[in-house]
C-alpha cells in the first residue's frame, strides 16, 4: 500500500447501501468511524473498495471521493468545507448580462457535462474512469443531477454536476468553453440555486472554496459546523428535480422572485 499522510484511514466497505431517488431519510454513516478521530488534513481515508454504494455512504457522513492512486480512492472531508449559503448568492452587473445570452436546462446531457468537466486538458483535472461510472449509476439512480448552459447556436458552453440527498446538493465539477462561454459556468450555478430553491435544499456544499466561487458568495465554515448540519439536513425528504428550459431573462426574473426579502412580519427559516 502507497504511503499516505499520518491518521489517513483504510477503509474497507462495510453494509450495503442502495441509492434511491425517493422520499429516503439518509442515516449517517459510520463507515468512516468517528469524526472526533479524523485526522485534521482535509484527506481523511483512503480505499480500494469503490461504488455507488460507498458513494451514498460517503456523502452521509460528510465525505467526498477524489482519486490519489489508480488504485486507490482518496475520501476528503475538508477541514475547512466550502458551502454557498443560498440566500447570499451574488450576482454582479456583468454575470446579468451574460446570462440573458443563455438558456439552461437540468438532466438533459449529464453524460456530456461530466465528460466536458473530465477534459484531461483541463488545469487540475481529477475526474477517471472510475468516478465517472459510478456517477452515471447515481445519475441513472436519480442521485446524481446535471445543469447544462446553452449558447443562441444550441452548443453547450457550460454545466455542473452534483448529487442530491434531502436538504444537500454537493456539488462535483464544473465547467465553461474558454472559448464561447464565458460566464457559462456561473450561469449554471445560477440555475442550480433556483433549482434548489424549488427542492427545498438549505446546503449547497462547494467542497473548497475558490475565488470563482467565493465571488458568488460561497464561505468557508469549519469541518465541525458543517457534520453538526447533516443530521437535520439529510432528514429532509428528497424532493423530485423538474426539468424546464429557461431562457436568461426567465432565469433572472425567477431568481430576483425568489430571492426578493420576506415581507414584513414574515418569519423565513436561515438559508
Amino acid at each position: 500500500m502507497p504511503r499516505f499522510p499520518h491518521g489517513t484511514k483504510h477503509v474497507r466497505r462495510a453494509a450495503r447501501f442502495v441509492p434511491c431517488a425517493c422520499n429516503t431519510v439518509v442515516v449517517l454513516s459510520k463507515l468512516f468511524g468517528d469524526p472526533a478521530t479524523w485526522p485534521r488534513q482535509d484527506l481523511i481515508a483512503v480505499s480500494e473498495d469503490f461504488d455507488a454504494q460507498i458513494v451514498v455512504e460517503a456523502y452521509a457522513a460528510g465525505v467526498f471521493p477524489m482519486p490519489v492512486e489508480p488504485s486507490y480512492m482518496g475520501w476528503w472531508s475538508p477541514v475547512q468545507r466550502g458551502v454557498l449559503p443560498l440566500g447570499r448568492l451574488r450576482i454582479t452587473r456583468s454575470l446579468r448580462q451574460s446570462a440573458k445570452r443563455y438558456t439552461t436546462t437540468v438532466n438533459r446531457r449529464f453524460g456530456a457535462v461530466l465528460a466536458r468537466c473530465a477534459d484531461e486538458s483541463r488545469e487540475g483535472a481529477w475526474i477517471d474512469r472510475r468516478i465517472a461510472d459510478v456517477f452515471t449509476n447515481l445519475h441513472r439512480a436519480g442521485v446524481a443531477h446535471s445543469v447544462e448552459t446553452w449558447d443562441a447556436e444550441g452548443r453547450l458552453v457550460g454545466g455542473l454536476y452534483g448529487v442530491h440527498f434531502g436538504g444537500l446538493f454537493a456539488g462535483e465539477s464544473m465547467f465553461h468553453d474558454p472559448a464561447r462561454g464565458r460566464d457559462a459556468s456561473k450561469v449554471a450555478l445560477l440555475r442550480l440555486a433556483l433549482q434548489l430553491h424549488h427542492v427545498s435544499v438549505s446546503i449547497l456544499d462547494v467542497q473548497w472554496l475558490t475565488g470563482h466561487l467565493a465571488s458568488m458568495g460561497a464561505v468557508e465554515i469549519p469541518r465541525a459546523n458543517y457534520l453538526a448540519r447533516l443530521d437535520a439536513v439529510l432528514a429532509q425528504p428528497t424532493q423530485l428535480w423538474e426539468d424546464e428550459r429557461l431562457d436568461g431573462p426567465t432565469l433572472l426574473a425567477r431568481l430576483d422572485e425568489v430571492r426578493k426579502p420576506p415581507a414584513s412580519g414574515a418569519v423565513h427559516p436561515p438559508t
